[in-house]
């Protein structure tokens, strides 16, 4: 019996093991640390030395993960007593009094650190080695503290530290576009990880390991609910489970915000207008606003889409986007809470170009915001596509400050089975040269405030997170995540050195895995651009759940369908948004305008976003543009079976079961990226009648059979009604 008992055990420990390589744990997985690193760091984590009452989330994070990394927490104490001791010191602690740096390195100073800044030094405490991480109070000790811990999961010396980390955006945010019917529009990964049905009653073990997992990258807000607002997420009921959240959230510094829809008044309040103006209207909010911090005191603000794709706002009235975010602001600024009002609007019909409805909306508008309002701008003029330019409002706004918004959720980039790293589209937009006070006017110099001297500043993305058991839908589309974050602390960071770090703590430290895995990561966005939508094209999704191709579909909104955007014919292709056609060219600053006006002088990446060529129009390496397009297709397929066959060798390095989910998800993504390839050509050689360049297959079947391709249950699109399609 005891051998059974024992033969059991070993089973039930095997079973744990294997469901704890399930990608559950994210980048926190604390696994042990080989020799001779585990030994060397042993010598740096013998005590935790914090004064009392101070830092405990920071404390226990610390405990459980040297506890696994090492195979021992380290002492909890109230003095250093030994060599090695970690030390958490806030402005107010006499320790840090007490502490001695080396000769000729500068005093400890906590000066400009704010709230969530630290300090991380090696240094001498009692007459024992130590390293001090010190902040002005607890988030910055719980930040600081992750930091230390990825130094030792990249497997990083301790010796010698000198760290000082500020954050470079104020407002960190991830955008849940999660409904309170457990749906998530965009969703890729589940169900919403908020169950509204239990809350506020049971508060899942779920929801801290989220906290612990935004904390460690530095995302400091949540919006809970979907952009697409139900009102009766202000109710009293459903209010009371926002507050437990936060309640969970708010050890890990990050702060509760709610997607208000704009004509709650009406829906829930009984009232016969949401007119921004109307000084009724103006006391229900003030109320609601009042009514909120009531209950989560720390209620970061709402984030509002108006007037945008059937949302109601304040145009119903006559009234400006400006009148609609100061009626919000207003009430919101007595208790210090902010409005992120979203730019992301269009009208309801196709007269102008859609790319340029934005800017001509909100330019005028510059200066009349509120000072607690931020305008939330999407990295391009369309829609989170494979691939924009950077949006024109970025330095064209100097008077109201404005925020990034990315997409971490691949609606338009393969859903979770594709692997697209999104790290270089962040940095590419980050670095997209505004020109607005001369080169080097970065959208990441607009963000953060310091181009234009904005005293607000702030960058959101657009969650995949749900119920799958590896939170994102994918292995590899954690690192977008993570991505997201450690960019939104530092916008000047490198994607790829970020890339670096996750598959370190993610996966392995053996450079075998990294080297590869990390290359494999950084081609993968410019890949899936080459399969879907090359040399500047953009939306050729299939209308609605944007999943597949669909190059020519039309319906009854132009807008909504792709030859609105490729402009495909007999004589070429793409949109002419020069001066002799819609000019959005105008819209940038002049000498970026100049560049994007000229065919010969706007990057080939963004050249048929801004200019209808024809089919044998020249690029810069000789070849016609037909036979360009052709080649990036069909580069993109092989990219992704170069993919495939990396991931292969690397079986080795890598447990069972994530490397089994992640070569069964690259076997789909390169079946289609064939069929993007093939179903795109196919559509493409309709019109330009040119032949294949020599040496590439053909399609494999024939225009007809892919426009019969129908997919009306693709996921992440709850409640979508598809419009008659003509093809």
């Amino acid at each position: 019996m005891r051998t059974l008992a024992r033969l059991a055990l070993v089973g039930l420990l095997s079973c744990a093991s294997a469901r704890a390589e399930d990608g559950y744990d994210l980048w926190l997985r604390y696994q042990p640390i080989e020799a001779p690193w585990g030994a060397g760091y042993r010598g740096f984590a013998t005590e935790l030395v914090a004064a009392h009452g101070t830092a405990e989330t920071a404390q226990r994070e610390l405990a459980r993960a040297i506890r696994g990394l090492l195979g021992s927490a380290p002492v909890a104490a109230n003095r250093v007593s030994r060599d090695g001791a970690i030390v958490l010191g806030t402005a107010d602690s006499a320790l840090l009094g007490e502490v001695q740096v080396p000769v000729g390195e500068p005093r400890l100073d906590l000066q400009g650190l704010g709230a969530e800044g630290y300090l991380i030094r090696s240094a001498r405490l009692h007459g024992h080695r130590v390293t001090l991480i010190a902040a002005n109070g607890d988030l910055g000790l719980l930040y600081g503290s992750f930091h230390l811990l990825r130094l030792m999961q990249t497997r990083q010396p301790l010796a010698q530290l000198k760290v000082r980390e500020t954050p470079g955006v104020q407002q960190r945010v991830l955008d849940h576009w999660d409904n309170l019917d457990g749906t998530v529009e965009r969703g890729y990964a589940g169900a919403s990880i908020w169950d509204w049905q239990t809350l506020p009653d049971y508060l899942a073990p779920r929801y801290q390991d989220y906290a612990r997992a935004c904390a460690s990258i530095g995302i400091n807000g949540a919006v809970l609910n979907n952009v697409n607002a139900n009102a009766l997420s202000l109710t009293p009921e459903y209010l009371s489970k926002a507050a437990a959240l936060a309640r969970v959230l708010r050890p890990y510094g990050i702060k509760v915000y709610l997607s208000a829809r704009f004509s709650a008044p009406m829906e829930i309040g009984g009232l016969h207008t949401a007119d921004p103006l109307n000084e009724t209207v103006r006391r229900w909010w003030r109320d609601k606003v009042d009514e909120i911090y009531r209950v989560i005191p720390d209620f970061g603000g709402f984030l509002v889409k108006a007037n945008s794709e059937g949302q109601p706002g304040p145009r119903d009235y006559g009234r400006s986007h400006a009148d609609g975010a100061n009626l919000f602001a207003a009430a919101l600024a007595p208790h210090g809470g902010v409005v992120m009002w979203r730019a992301f609007v269009y009208a309801d019909h196709g007269q102008e170009d859609r790319i340029k409805q934005a800017y001509d909306e909100f330019v005028p508008l510059d200066g009349r915001f509120d000072a607690n309002v931020l305008l939330q701008i999407k990295n391009g003029p369309l829609d989170f596509q494979p691939r924009e330019p950077g949006h024109p409002l970025f330095g064209a706004m100097p008077k109201t400050p404005l925020m990034l918004e990315v997409q971490i959720t691949k609606e338009y980039l393969g859903f979770a089975t594709h692997l697209v790293f999104l790290g270089p589209l962040y940095e590419e937009a980050l670095r997209f040269d505004t020109f607005a006070k001369g080169a080097g006017s970065s959208i990441a110099s607009v963000i953060d405030g310091t181009l234009h001297g904005y005293r607000r500043s702030g960058m959101a993305g657009v969650a995949n997170i749900g119920t799958d058991r590896n939170w994102t839908g994918s292995q590899f589309d954690q690192a977008n995540w993570y991505v997201f974050g450690r960019l939104a602390w530092n916008p000047a960071a490198a994607s790829r050195d970020i890339a670096e770090e996750w598959v370190r703590m993610t996966y392995s430290n053996d450079a075998r895995f990294v080297a590869p895995t990390v290359a494999m990561m950084m081609g993968s966005r410019e890949a899936a651009v080459d399969y879907m939508t090359p040399l500047g094209l953009a939306h050729l999704m299939a209308a609605g759940h944007h999943y597949g191709p669909g190059p020519w579909q039309t319906g009854p909104r132009a807008d909504w369908t792709p030859p609105y955007y490729h402009h495909a014919d007999s004589e070429g292709i793409g949109a002419e948004r020069g001066s002799g056609g819609g000019n959005a060219v105008s819209q940038y600053a002049p000498p970026l305008a100049s560049i994007f006006n000229d065919p010969k002088l706007t990057p080939e990446k963004y050249l048929l976003w801004f200019h209808h060529v024809g089919w044998d129009y020249r690029l810069g390496s000789g070849r016609t543009l037909w036979d360009e397009l052709v080649m990036h297709y069909s580069h993109g397929v092989e990219a992704v079976h170069a993919m495939r066959d990396t991931w292969t060798t690397l079986a080795p390095y890598v447990d069972a079961e994530r490397h089994a989910e992640t070569a069964a998800f690259l076997a789909i993504q390169e079946k289609e990226a064939r069929w993007w390839r093939d179903a795109s050509l196919a559509y493409f050689q309709s019109l330009s009648k040119r032949p294949l360049p020599a040496g590439f297959a053909p399609p494999e079947r024939t225009l007809e059979e892919y426009e019969s391709i129908s997919t009306p249950y693709a996921p992440g699109n709850p409640g979508w009604t598809a419009a008659p399609l003509r093809h």
